[in-house]
């Protein structure tokens, strides 16, 4: 067992019941890893930074939810151990190297050691997406997926200046509305599909939980030091609450366009 019961739950939800039709998602939530991996070789700096986890993600993640009365589902486990915006079979999910840093504890891992780890973190984690999102459906209600990430401002030596990147994949009623939203607010620094996109295999929670049920989605990436504390977290969330809530309004007065 990759994880003990004593170590707590490998997600966590926040007002499963919310009124909202916003579902929120944020899979790189935290930089704990389970006590049986140790640190994976690496030191406690190096696990806290950027590699480890999104940094702020989780705190705006937690803002909005609370803003929008919307559900959210974090993973508790660092994306070193099992990066769960990746499907089991890519090799950077259980990545070797994270931008300059090797991750000894990740070398060589046996085909047993992938799949331990994904019956662990990745499967319990969208499993839980997927009964959160279905009993909505289910219940005749619209669902809008929306996934929270942040992203270090400096990357392999290169500045990144960008604030925020707004990233879809096949699917781009969401974004497309949100772009729209900054434009006419005159917001700078928001990009489309920055700093990476979907032929960066960066999408993988956007196509298994909102491209195969048609629902509207969107990934959001914030430049992880405009969120370094809580006034910086609470001005992120609030703009981004306004954005998807004129964003979601647009579409429904275009004919409830939230489903394909």
């Amino acid at each position: 067992m990759l994880i003990d019961p004593s170590e707590g739950t490998v997600f966590a939800i926040r007002r499963e019941n919310g009124a909202s039709d916003v579902v929120l998602v944020c899979e790189h939530a935290a930089h704990t890893i389970p006590r049986k991996l140790g640190t994976l070789g690496l030191e406690e700096a190096t696990l806290k930074s950027h590699i480890g986890w999104d940094p702020g993600a989780a705190d705006v993640a937690e803002r909005l939810s609370e803003m929008l009365d919307a559900p959210l589902v974090m993973q508790r486990f660092s994306r070193l151990v099992y990066d769960c915006n990746r499907p089991p079979e890519a090799a950077d999910a259980y990545p070797e190297r994270s931008e300059i840093y090797s991750v000894p504890g990740n070398q060589n891992l046996s085909e047993e050691d992938r799949a331990c780890r994904a019956e662990a973190l990745y499967h319990p984690f969208h499993n839980a997406i997927d009964a959160l999102i279905d009993s909505r459906l289910s219940a005749g209600r619209r669902v809008v997926l929306v996934t929270v990430h942040s992203f270090t401002p400096v990357y392999f030596g290169k500045p990144r200046d960008g604030l925020l990147g707004i990233l879809h994949d096949a699917d781009s009623r969401l974004a497309d509305a949100m772009l729209a939203a900054v434009a006419k607010e005159k917001l700078e620094g928001v990009l489309r599909n920055y700093p990476y996109g979907a032929d960066d295999g960066v999408t993988h929670t956007l196509k298994r939980h909102g491209l195969a049920r048609q629902i509207a989605n969107v990934m959001l990436e914030i430049r992880n030091d405009l969120i370094a504390d809580a006034p910086g977290q609470e001005l992120w969330a609030d703009r981004i609450a306004g954005l998807l809530r004129t964003a979601i309004s647009d579409l429904e007065e275009q004919g409830g366009r939230l489903h394909a």
